[in-house]
């Protein structure tokens, strides 16, 4: 292979160079060159499909593939610590999160290198050195409050799954032959690199969870990152785990051909129900009145379209032997509220008994006290079973109508609704601004997705002229004027209650991606752009 320049440009993070080191480069480097550009035209495709969604109205499911759909085949057989993924707890890979993710209780941790963290050079490198230590149980933590953390030995620890960032993303702060690495290539290359033999070593793998895809092609190019990498390094062919999160509107219409795609390499999908909403809305955001979404907190899981979507891929992951994996209920506890924590916990087990009622594997949940609650919704379940792949779920039929009757939703826009959308954008964008991904507002956890629902639903209801429900004379149109006057109403009650670190910025962030002609794909990468020069 040829020579190639490759430039680190941010700044020196504590034992930084531990991750960061030539060789490790040199395989980061190795995986842009080799695929950097097949990500380029995979991005240039998604713009097309959008543009033609946009222009019809319609996704449906491919006839190029129905081979794949119709065939009989299965994915690769799971690994032992893979088997049973009864819960699993997701969180940033902050050292105190990675301890206390680890001490849980969950089966699984996915150590998030995407919405639950943010982009910042310290948070890249820094988590990939607190992953690095973790693995090799020499990882523990001081608070500045004195109180410390250590891994603990006398329970089994959550297997690691990653998730790295999307194919959307690029890493401003490495470049190769003067381009930008993509984000995905840094996060796997350098977590790979330093710790696929040892985690192979102790008895597991390398595992990940793989977001934001959009189609099966995307899904091939990470099965060729994965076979390049494991002959790259010497690690035996299907080594690698991977599951899928379907949080995308066109990826739910190629469940199988992504498994298919993916299928030496294959875990399970994962129902992302967040990002799905935010995609959904993001897709048909200028196809018209009846694809407009009511208030976020009200598009309920049973919602037609959210059902169709969990039942077909529930149906798919198990006709395929895959693990079917469920999403994120918001609620967090409180350990200072009794009514806040019941409430919290009422509303887990209620999310968690219709997942595992449906066929689901296993879920998520985002606090080490929702392990348990989970846990035992699923050991009912379960009973000695470690999973439900015998679930094959006969009954369901999906067309590409049910998954696009966004019409059926019931509920209403409301003023509210509205407020609500611009305070979750405004908080999460300033608590992004200053490095963390994951903050709880109003006792429910909020990442990048359900910021992008609140942001996108705004964009959506002013350039569709919706109305509130509860305005006077059948309701008040939501327009420009209307936002920036809920903004303003929203700035002022988040400064009196001390905010204000970075709060400018994240109104400026927030009209560019909320009030702008031009739809911003994703609100991270302009925060990115804004973070970066900043720097």
């Amino acid at each position: 292979m040829e020579a190639v320049d490759v430039r680190v440009t941010g700044r020196s993070i504590e034992r930084g160079e531990e991750v960061l080191t030539p060789e490790a480069l040199d395989f980061v480097a190795a995986l842009q060159s080799e695929f950097g550009s097949r990500r380029d035209d995979l991005l240039s495709r998604r713009r097309t499909r959008r543009e033609e969604v946009a222009r019809t109205g319609r996704l449906d499911f491919l006839a190029e593939t129905r081979e794949v759909r119709e065939g009989d085949w299965r994915v690769a057989e799971a690994p032992e610590d893979l088997v049973d993924r009864r819960v699993e707890i997701t969180g940033p890979t902050e050292a105190k999160m990675t301890i206390n993710a680890l001490n849980s209780g969950a089966r699984v941790w996915l150590a998030d290198l995407e919405d639950a963290s943010t982009p910042h050079w310290e948070n890249v490198v820094g988590g990939q050195v607190n992953l690095k230590d973790a693995i090799r149980r020499e990882i523990d933590f001081t608070s500045p409050e004195g109180k410390s953390y250590a891994l603990r030995t006398d329970r089994r620890l959550a297997t690691i799954v990653m998730r790295p960032r999307g194919w959307h993303f690029d890493e401003l702060h490495i470049s190769v032959d003067g381009r930008p690495v993509v984000g995905a290539l840094v996060d796997f290359g350098l977590y790979f690199f330093h710790n696929a033999a040892e985690l192979i070593e102790r008895g597991s793998g390398p595992y990940f969870y793989l977001p934001k895809m959009e189609s099966h092609l995307e899904a091939r190019l990470w099965d060729d990152v994965f076979t390049f990498a494991e002959e790259r390094l010497g690690i035996p062919h299907g080594t690698i785990r991977a599951t899928v999160l379907i949080e995308t509107i066109p990826a739910a219409f190629e469940m199988d051909e992504i498994l298919y795609e993916l299928r030496d390499h294959a875990s399970g999908l994962n129902a992302g129900r967040w990002d799905y909403l935010f995609s959904v809305i993001k897709y048909f955001r200028d196809a018209g009145p009846s694809f407009v979404l009511p208030d976020r907190n009200v598009v309920a899981m049973t919602s037609p379209f959210m059902k169709a979507y969990t039942d077909l891929l529930v149906q798919t992951c198990h006709r395929r032997s895959a693990f079917a994996m469920g999403g994120m209920a918001a609620f967090i506890p409180s350990r200072r509220d009794e009514e806040v924590n019941a409430r919290a916990f009422a509303k887990v087990r209620e999310d968690k008994e219709r997942e595992a009622h449906q066929g689901f594997d296993g879920s998520w949940v985002a606090h080490p006290d929702l392990v348990a609650v989970c846990g035992e919704v699923f050991d009912r379940v379960l009973g000695d079973r470690p999973n439900q792949l015998s679930v094959l779920r006969p009954d369901v039929h999906v067309t590409a109508a049910d998954l696009l009757d966004i019409a059926a939703t019931p509920g209403e826009i409301t003023r509210e609704g509205l407020h609500s959308n611009v305070e979750v954008a405004l908080l999460y964008l300033e608590s992004w601004l200053r490095g963390s991904g994951a903050v709880g507002i109003h006792n429910l956890m909020e990442d990048a997705a359900t910021a992008e629902i609140s942001r996108s639903q705004i964009w959506q209801w002013v350039h569709n002229g919706a109305k509130l429900s509860d305005g006077p004379e059948g309701g008040t149109v939501v327009t420009d004027a209307l936002v920036r006057q809920v903004l303003d109403e929203e700035v002022a009650n988040i400064r009196a209650q001390g905010v204000t670190g970075k709060l400018e910025q994240a109104r400026e962030l927030f009209e560019t991606v909320a009030l702008s002609d031009d739809f911003a794909d994703f609100l991270t990468l302009p925060a990115y752009d804004a973070m970066v020069a900043g720097e």
